[in-house]
Order: structure tokens, then C-alpha cells, then sequence
């Protein structure tokens, strides 16, 4: 049986809305290119409808270059309504207090969003928390906007939660300093840290202790109930294989490669149980690891501008000359060849 196809992730065509209202404001519309992939009412309105994460960055490049608008994102960030995360935005907008809203968004992202290579996380401290986005990089033209859209959205809608704008005492963002640099000046006390190794922002105890006039203790119970179910759904019904797959994406990196042991860490496993219940399902630790290596590789060539070696770095290969005869013993072609057929076919 052929193994389930890796995806860098995907999300919720709910944040397409704040797509095409940023699109809207600079006076373009964005329907014909919506329509361009796929995304018409119906699709839009769709219960549980997902776009995969690449295509969502071919289609933030081309409303980019519609607008001629490089920060799109941002003001994606400051068009965005919390309903638009779902089921977790809904329960968001119910929490008491501007923390409870964030670790809401952050803990049930899994319900709007997925990331292959990690996870969003709250970290907080005695002074504050740092709200942190996981992003794949390196960063292109094509990916710089979606870092922005979420860091911007957070404050977004934790300001209209709390009735009051926020901002952010720190922000700090992988990415080099990008030509609309001043643009991020609405969004925090301090000047922007850029080429950082985080993607963060930080908001202070104040701040997240702001109540929400709106918050009905019931509701919002009700509402974390059902989120907490459907999490579990999620996490219950992926095979030991499944799990692995996901564990591995942001444990491959820097030309390392994560072992048996480290993975059954993980899962809170023994070694010996893990490989047990692999074999159980029919395959073993190193056929898993390989798949997923070969599938995420055909996934950032197929559906992204990354150079073979940055793709090695990602894949946690010693070498690019490593991953390019990996890649040849798995399809029968160079990365390049591969490529080349996939633009051919498309």
C-alpha cells in the first residue's frame, strides 16, 4: 500500500476572506482571481474546506502583484475578523481576557491550520508572553506576506476582543528587513527586529489581562468543550505513521537526521514499542523516515521557488549532492528533471 502523500499544510479558505478585502481596499477586485483558483462562493462557503499552503502563497504572490502592494499581509492582518479562524476563532472571541482569546487561537490552530514543519506556541512569563508563528522558510517573495498576515491578525482581533488597540511591546521576524519596512510601525512600541530567529511578538501582562465585555462564562465553556473534541478527533484518528510523519517535519533540519530514539521520545514510547507497533502496521522507522523525506521533496519542488540546496537543508540532508542522489534513487530523476516535468505538466 502506497504511503498517505506528505502536504506542507494547509488552512481554512476563511482566511481567503481577509485576502480579497485587502485586495478590495487598494481598488482592485479580487474575484477573477479567485476564480482562477477555484475559489468561487460556493468553495468559500464550504464547511471545512481547506487550501493547501502552497497554493495559498501562489495566490498571496498574485494579489501582490494585482495590487503592487509588497505588504499586503499587514493589511491582511488589519482586515481580518477572528470568526474567520472557526470553530477556535468563535470560542476565542467568548475567552475573558486578551490571554485566554491568544492561547485559544494558538492551542486549537490545528482546527484552522496546519503546518508540516511546526506550530504556533504561547510562552508566557512573569512579565508577559511571547505569541511565536512557525513558518516555512527560507523566505521568498511568496511566504514573507503570510508571517506578516498572522502576526498583524493576532493583534487584530485581540484588540477588537479587548475593545481597545493593542500593541506590541517587541516584534521580531526571520525574514531580512524587508522595503515596507515602516509599515509594521502601527503594530509595535518598538522598531521591528528583523533577520531574527523567531517569527514573535510580545505583549505585556497589562495587556493580557484586558477582560472582554463581551465574554458569557457558559459560551465559552460550551464552546472549549467542543473544541477540545474535535482536537481530539483529529489526533485520535491519525495511525502511528500519521503521527510520526508530523513529528518528523520539524525535527528534519540543518543535515541532521532524527533517530528511532528520538522519535519514540517524543510519542512517550519505548523504543521497543515503537518499532513493535510500526511492524504491526507494516513497516519500520527508516521506510517512514525516508518516505516523508521523499514526499516532502517532491512537495517543495513541485509547489515552491526553493533552491535543491536550501531543500536539502530542509530535509536535514548532510549535502546537496546527498539529497540530489537520494532524490534519483526514489524517482528515477534529478530534482531538476522533476521540475522541469512539473512545470511541463502544469
Amino acid at each position: 500500500m502506497n504511503p498517505p502523500r506528505v502536504r506542507l499544510g494547509d488552512l481554512s479558505v476563511g482566511f481567503v476572506h481577509s485576502l480579497a478585502d485587502a485586495v478590495r481596499s487598494l481598488g482592485q477586485n479580487p474575484d477573477p482571481l479567485f476564480e482562477q483558483y477555484g475559489l468561487d462562493p460556493a468553495r468559500l462557503a464550504e464547511p471545512g474546506a481547506r487550501l493547501s499552503i502552497p497554493r495559498y502563497m501562489r495566490l498571496g504572490h498574485a494579489a501582490i502583484q494585482l495590487t503592487g502592494e509588497p505588504g499586503l499581509g499587514l493589511r491582511m492582518g488589519r482586515l481580518s475578523r477572528i470568526s474567520q479562524a472557526g470553530l477556535a476563532g468563535v470560542t476565542a472571541a467568548q475567552a475573558p481576557t486578551v490571554r485566554e482569546a491568544a492561547r485559544c487561537l494558538i492551542r486549537f490552530e490545528a482546527l484552522y491550520g496546519s503546518n508540516y514543519r511546526g506550530q504556533s506556541s504561547f510562552n508566557e512569563d512573569a512579565l508577559g508572553a511571547w505569541l511565536r508563528f512557525y513558518s516555512i522558510s527560507p523566505y521568498n517573495a511568496y511566504n514573507r506576506f503570510v508571517v506578516d498576515s498572522i502576526l498583524a491578525s493576532w493583534l487584530q482581533q485581540l484588540s477588537k476582543l479587548a475593545g481597545c488597540e493593542l500593541r506590541a511591546e517587541r516584534i521580531d521576524i526571520e525574514f531580512p528587513e524587508p522595503g515596507y519596512a515602516a509599515d509594521y510601525s502601527v503594530l509595535s512600541h518598538s522598531p521591528v527586529n528583523f533577520g531574527t530567529e523567531l517569527n514573535q511578538l510580545r505583549l505585556s501582562q497589562a495587556d493580557l489581562g484586558l477582560r472582554n465585555p463581551d465574554h458569557c462564562p457558559s459560551t465559552w465553556r460550551h464552546l472549549l468543550g467542543l473544541c477540545e473534541k474535535e482536537l481530539e478527533h483529529l489526533t485520535r484518528t491519525r495511525s502511528l505513521r500519521e503521527r510520526i510523519t508530523q513529528l518528523l517535519g520539524p525535527l528534519l533540519n540543518g543535515g541532521r537526521e532524527p533517530d528511532l530514539e528520538e522519535v519514540a521520545a517524543r510519542l512517550k514510547l519505548p523504543t521497543w514499542t515503537l518499532r513493535r507497533k510500526l511492524a504491526e502496521e507494516g513497516t519500520q522507522f527508516r521506510a517512514v523516515l525516508n518516505d516523508t523525506r521523499r514526499d516532502l521533496a517532491m512537495t517543495y519542488i513541485r509547489d515552491t521557488e526553493l533552491a535543491f540546496g536550501e531543500i536539502a537543508y530542509l530535509l536535514g540532508f548532510a549535502s546537496a549532492e546527498a539529497f540530489q542522489r537520494a532524490f534519483k534513487r526514489w524517482n528515477g530523476q534529478t530534482p531538476g528533471e522533476f521540475r522541469r516535468s512539473q512545470r511541463q505538466a502544469g
